[in-house]
């Protein structure tokens, strides 16, 4: 992939913050006209800069008003058992992000449920399906910050 010029990183920036916005109103906003702004669009979702388009909800109006943030140490760092954790974390909707750390855990998890009583069944259910050296939670009292759109440079070549 090339480096993304000016006008792509504006599209970019356009649908990070809203998706819905018509062709129209992207290509006016980026200084292009339509047919353009949509061939442009086109390249980045072919080229995988866009990943996706999705509507954005309140976790607590949808029930989910316990976000858990689960460090976990592996028993061992060998291909199977990544690959046993991976496809175990991927069975659980519930766990809406996984990554894989340096440093004290191997790997963090952000968990949405809908209360206490649910979460213990998800630790159960996690725990069941793959051998794991040990768990952290962490529960989050409020959620102060919260975005999706990265800070990309929009003013400069």
């Amino acid at each position: 992939m090339h480096e993304l010029d000016l006008i792509d990183r504006k599209i970019v920036a356009e649908l990070m913050r809203d998706a819905t916005l018509p062709i129209a109103k992207i290509a006016d906003r980026v200084g292009l006209s339509q047919t353009p702004c949509w061939r442009r669009i086109q390249r980045l979702d072919a080229s995988g800069v866009l990943t996706g388009r999705v509507a954005l909800a309140d976790p607590v109006r949808l029930g989910f008003g316990l976000t858990v943030f689960v460090g976990v140490v592996a028993p061992d760092h060998s291909q199977q058992w990544r690959d046993a954790f991976a496809a175990a974390v991927g069975t659980i909707p519930e766990i809406m992000e996984t990554y894989r750390m340096a440093g004290e855990i191997d790997y963090l998890l952000r968990v949405s449920v809908r209360s206490m009583e649910a979460f213990d069944q998800l630790y159960k259910r996690l725990t069941d399906a793959v051998p794991i050296k040990n768990v952290t939670s962490t529960f989050a009292m409020e959620r102060i910050k919260f975005g999706t759109a990265y800070p990309v440079n929009t003013t400069h070549r």
